[in-house]
């Protein structure tokens, strides 16, 4: 095999391994997730999530977990501590909440 062709096989493969992960790592919490982080004290908390690192869609521009596009930004989700959701410090003097909120959406 020709280093060009292995390197081009292991650059499919990348792809192919990252593709996959990316798939994986959308993919909507299970209920069991959803029950064990209730059961451990967490809450939904929208608003608070950077960029990507959502747990889970709530509306335009979120589909899954992973998929938010902008820090902080409105109708996505992230688990949080019980009642730390409405007084956590966030940039901009921003404040997460227990609903869906309208700022920073996605255009």
């Amino acid at each position: 095999m020709s280093t060009r062709s292995t390197v081009s096989a292991a650059a499919l493969a990348s792809a192919v391994s990252f593709a996959l992960s990316s798939f994986a790592m959308a993919a909507p919490l299970t209920p069991e997730q959803v029950k064990a982080a209730m059961d451990a004290g967490k809450e939904k908390c929208f608003g608070v999530a950077l960029k990507g690192q959502n747990d889970c869609a709530a509306g335009p521009g979120t589909t899954c977990q992973g998929t938010s596009t902008i820090d902080y930004q409105g109708n996505a989700w992230k688990f949080v501590d019980g009642g730390t959701c409405t007084t956590m410090q966030l940039p901009g003097d921003k404040k997460g909440a227990p609903e869906a909120l309208t700022r920073d959406i996605p255009s």
